[in-house]
């Protein structure tokens, strides 16, 4: 089994609703920051350090998220090939098959009929010795900065108004909209990959956001 072959099987570039959840984690995090300022109060020298604070947080964020995928995509590759050489090992059709239905989703293993199962058991047993272990090729690494610049990107709008704007209240009145839209339009499309009702996951998602926010606001966060 060549280690290409299980990239290729292993790809996990940008899956929507993973995605989207991290961007709902990165708004709320900059919310914390940019909630936490008092607008009335605030001078430059204020708004400068939640800036270096809310972006350093989310530079961070990011950059974790991208190792947490590269670290994704090595566990996927590993158990793919568990599970070839677990296929390799099985002296019976009923190991195969329990085999099989530990790696996929019930309803596709049940479609595998025992012709199926046989001819897999054949080839499997044809191919090359599995790597003892993965490593990462070009797309993983293509697939972590995507992961990054993606939640580093899509948090950034939150903390524009207070770079381009003076006065502190209305950057974050402005700043709030933004992230009110944001997470509304992300909960919104959570709803609809996952088969929920859009309007009311998207809700559910600023409602969620803004306790969430209030609670670390009021915890010290």
């Amino acid at each position: 089994m060549s280690e290409n072959a299980s990239s290729e099987a292993s790809k996990r570039v940008l899956q929507p609703i993973e995605r989207i959840s991290e961007v709902l984690f990165g708004l709320i995090m900059v919310l914390t920051f940019t909630g936490s300022l008092s607008a009335a109060e605030a001078g430059k020298a204020e708004v400068r350090t939640m800036l270096i604070g809310s972006i350093g947080c989310n530079l961070a964020w990011a950059l974790i998220d991208a190792i947490m995928y590269l670290m994704g995509s090595l566990s996927e590759r590993a158990s793919g090939f568990r599970t070839f050489e677990a296929m390799r090992r099985a002296k019976t059709a009923g190991e195969a098959r329990n085999v099989i239905a530990r790696a996929v989703p019930p309803l596709v293993a049940a479609t595998i009929s025992d012709m199926e199962l046989k001819r897999m058991r054949e080839i499997f047993g044809k191919m090359p010795d599995a790597p003892k272990r993965g490593t990462l090729q070009r797309s993983d690494w293509s697939g972590a900065l995507a992961v990054f610049l993606l939640v580093f990107v899509s948090t950034f709008p939150v903390v524009l108004p207070f770079i381009f704007l003076t006065d502190a209240v209305v950057a974050l009145r402005v700043s709030n909209v933004i992230a009110i839209a944001m997470m509304f339009l992300a909960g919104f499309a959570f709803g609809r990959l996952s088969g929920y009702h859009p309007v009311v996951t998207g809700s559910a998602m600023v409602v969620l956001g803004a306790i969430l926010v209030a609670l670390t606001i009021a915890l010290g966060g």
